[in-house]
């Protein structure tokens, strides 16, 4: 009987978590950067170059993929043949293992588990508890696949009870618009078929855990009904031309997952978890010889790639910035922002609403103003700020005219499209929204040379900051008169695509 120490298990599980927040798997390096090479959309290639460029700096660096360090999935598949040597509970292991990860001094990672859902919404501080399924199985090992999972990819997970005669494909398409780009594509989609509510929802966060490899299946063709589905899907999901970001190209996911399970003869029930541009899992097997070793990655496994600004990039100074300046901006300009930024995100507009909506003063005067989305990392030795990507903009949505009408706010920066009722807001009132690439956030931390803290501070991530930022690359992704590239890009390459089938 294998006998496994109760210490081996919980820093195996701490290490795979620092290990899956700096490396990409390989396989997804080799899909993007074959993403990129075949990329027609300078505004998607661009944005495809800025993820791979800022995977190879983690990898060097030893820093954060994305600010959102997830929220921590384990599957713990334990043979039957082995023992715990512990006091603990198996739970209690993993989460141990997660706590230590996550307050690692070496690379501190951000803490977005709250405690209360519907309620305070406390923040645990160490981004437990984790979500564990476990199974008993043959066997004188322990397996455990470990992922940390995004909110804004998680935020766009899809669920239907379907009539038997549907058809899974028509459904997976018509949710892909309903998606957007807040899940930060290109990625993958999970999708689950079969077994119970709960059952599929299972099989679509479990089949993301799987390798990429759609150009093997292609290649050697289906050999069941779920390998149908994903090269069905895996063409009809490009050929929507959502692209990169959302910015309209050719490549949308790099690979379609699957996994069916029995039903009941009444129901077909059908998951889609989308996994984002920060895909973050790792496998390893505990044999009782001590702590996992996990392969470090060899540094010609990323391509070298570098990002030319080209004659038509505007640099912009948001402390100079006037509303004739933000009203000449056009969809899909680049922007190289400079000066000072500040920052908010959920909690913070929500509170900055309330006070507005009480009578009382801000503490920050947000009065022809730029505000980013972003919860960043804490920063370590000699870093201003830790990575520091944008979050999901539609969230702020509720909260956008009411800034801009009552605070004299100019424009906003965030992650994917924005929703009808920000972009009619944004219009009105003659502002911009700009976007930052998603699963880019320690290159885009490159570009804050300072940073404090304005107000809110008990809010920690999501206080209100000032970044000091010197050639911050952005998109404008609404202009002045509520024109959206997140609708005009996918509609062109949509159109393009179809022309070439």
């Amino acid at each position: 009987m294998t006998v496994i120490r109760q210490d081996d298990l919980i820093q195996s599980v701490a290490d795979a978590l620092q290990y899956i927040s700096y490396y990409h798997p390989k396989d997804f390096i080799d899909a993007m950067n074959a993403a990129y090479e075949r990329e027609e959309n300078p505004a998607a290639k661009d944005a495809i170059a800025q993820i791979l460029i800022n995977s190879r700096m983690c990898a060097l660096g030893h820093r954060p993929i994305c600010q959102d360090t997830g929220i921590v999935t384990v599957f713990v598949n334990v043979g039957m043949n082995v023992r715990i040597e512990a006091d603990m509970s198996l739970d209690d292991m993993v989460n141990e293992g997660v706590r230590r990860a996550y307050l690692l001094p070496d690379n501190v990672l951000r803490a977005s588990v709250l405690a209360d859902p519907d309620g305070k919404r406390a923040n645990t501080k160490d981004n437990t508890p984790a979500i564990i399924h476990h199974k008993l199985v043959p066997g004188d090992t322990i397996e455990i696949h470990v992922a940390a999972k995004g909110g804004g990819s998680e935020a766009k997970s899809k669920f239907a009870m379907l009539n038997p005669s549907d058809s899974v494909v028509d459904w997976v398409l018509e949710q892909i618009p309903k998606m957007g780009a807040g899940w930060c594509p290109p990625g993958m989609l999970g999708i689950g078929i079969g077994g119970t509510a709960e059952k599929a929802m299972l099989l679509a966060k479990e089949s993301l855990l799987e390798p990429i490899d759609i150009q093997e299946l292609q290649a050697r063709g289906a050999s069941n009904r779920a390998e149908e589905i994903r090269l069905e899907l895996f063409d009809k999901v490009n050929a929507t031309g959502v692209g990169a970001q959302g910015l309209g190209g050719l490549t949308t996911v790099l690979d379609i997952k699957v996994m069916d399970y029995p039903t009941h003869a009444a129901n077909k029930p059908v998951a889609i978890i989308p996994n984002c541009a920060a895909t973050r899992h790792v496998h390893f097997t505990l044999d009782g010889s001590g702590a996992a070793e996990l392969p470090v990655p060899k540094l010609e496994d990323w391509p070298e790639i570098t990002r030319e600004a080209g004659d038509s990039v505007k640099r912009v100074n948001l402390d100079t910035i006037t509303p004739e300046e933000v009203q000449s901006w056009q969809p899909g300009d680049t922007l190289l922002l400079n000066g000072k930024l500040l920052t908010g995100r959920d909690a913070a507009h929500k509170r900055m609403t309330e006070m507005l909506a009480r009578g009382e003063q801000l503490p920050v005067d947000l009065k022809g103003r730029f505000i980013y989305y972003v919860g960043p990392v804490d920063p370590i030795r000699d870093e201003v700020v830790g990575p520091a990507g944008p979050t999901t903009a539609t969230r702020m949505d509720k909260f956008t005219r009411t800034l801009l009408e009552e605070t004299g706010l100019l424009g906003m920066v965030g992650k994917a499209e924005r929703g009808p009722t920000a972009i009619e807001a944004i219009r009105d009132n003659k502002s911009s929204y700009l976007m930052a690439v998603g699963g880019a956030a320690y290159l885009v931390a490159q570009a804050i040379k300072k940073s404090r803290v304005l107000a809110f501070e008990d809010l920690g991530m999501e206080a209100i900051y000032e970044f000091e930022v010197e050639d911050m690359p952005v998109t404008v992704a609404v202009d002045s008169a509520g024109i959206s590239v997140h609708q005009t890009g996918p509609a062109k390459w949509k159109e393009i695509i179809a022309s070439r089938a």
